[in-house]
C-alpha cells in the first residue's frame, strides 16, 4: 500500500540534461549518482543494455539510501544507448572515436534506446521499461563534425550526440518521444509512477525551472 506522504524522487544519474528535463516539468529530485560502471556489463541487444544499466544504477542508490530513506521515497535509474547499423553505441571512447560516428552517422538514421528503472524504496516495488526514438542525423560537413568534437559535448553522451544543447542544430529529425533522446521519457515516467500508485502530478514542486 502506498503511503499518504508526498513522494520524493532521486534521480540516480549525474546527466544534467535529464535532471534539466525533469525540473522543467515541476519536479525537483534529489541526485544521487550511481557510479555503476557502464562499460563493464555487456548485453548483445540495446534495449536490453539500456534497461538493465537502468536497473544496476536504481539498486545502486536504493542500496545506498536504504533505511535512511523515509516513506515514498522514489529512484530513477535511466541509461541510453545509441543503436547504429546494429552495433550499440554508448560514449565515445575518445575525440578521434566520436569523430569517426559522426562521419558514419551523418545523412542517416539510428535508434535511440533509453531504460527507466522506477523503485519504490519502502515497498521494495519495482516498474521499468525502455523507450525508442528513431533520429535522423543531419548531412553535417568535415569542418562541423570537427567543431563538435573539439566542443567537447559528444564525449559525455550516447551516441555522441545531443537533441538539447548544440549538437541540436545537426539531428534533422525524429521519430517519438523528444525526452527519450534526452535521457528520460516523461510520458513513460508518467506509466511507471501510475504503476507504483503515484501519479507525476503528485511530484510537482511548484514553478517549472
Amino acid at each position: 500500500m502506498r503511503t499518504t506522504e508526498r513522494p520524493k524522487l532521486i534521480l540516480a544519474s549525474a546527466s544534467p540534461a535529464r535532471l534539466k528535463l525533469l525540473r522543467s516539468a515541476g519536479i525537483q529530485p534529489d541526485v544521487i549518482v550511481s557510479g555503476v560502471d557502464e562499460e563493464a556489463i555487456t548485453v548483445e541487444r540495446a534495449d536490453e543494455l539500456c534497461l538493465t544499466l537502468a536497473r544496476l544504477k536504481a539498486d545502486a542508490v536504493v542500496d545506498r539510501v536504504g533505511a535512511a530513506s523515509g516513506p515514498g521515497t522514489l529512484v530513477l535509474g535511466c541509461d541510453s544507448v545509441l543503436e547504429f547499423d546494429g552495433e550499440v553505441l554508448g560514449k565515445p571512447a575518445s575525440a578521434a572515436d566520436a569523430a569517426r560516428r559522426w562521419q558514419r552517422m551523418r545523412g542517416r538514421s539510428g535508434v535511440l534506446h533509453t531504460g527507466h528503472s522506477l523503485v519504490d524504496v519502502s515497498a521494495g516495488q519495482r516498474a521499468d521499461a525502455a523507450t525508442t526514438t528513431v533520429v535522423h542525423f543531419a548531412e553535417v560537413t568535415d569542418a562541423e563534425v570537427a567543431a563538435y568534437v573539439a566542443s567537447g559535448e559528444p564525449m559525455q553522451v550516447a551516441g555522441a550526440f545531443t537533441i538539447d544543447g548544440i549538437g541540436g542544430p545537426f539531428v534533422d529529425r525524429i521519430e517519438g518521444d523528444h525526452g527519450t533522446v534526452v535521457g528520460v521519457s516523461l510520458p513513460r515516467l508518467r506509466l511507471l509512477l501510475a504503476e507504483l500508485g503515484f501519479t507525476i502530478t503528485d511530484l510537482w514542486s511548484g514553478t517549472p525551472a
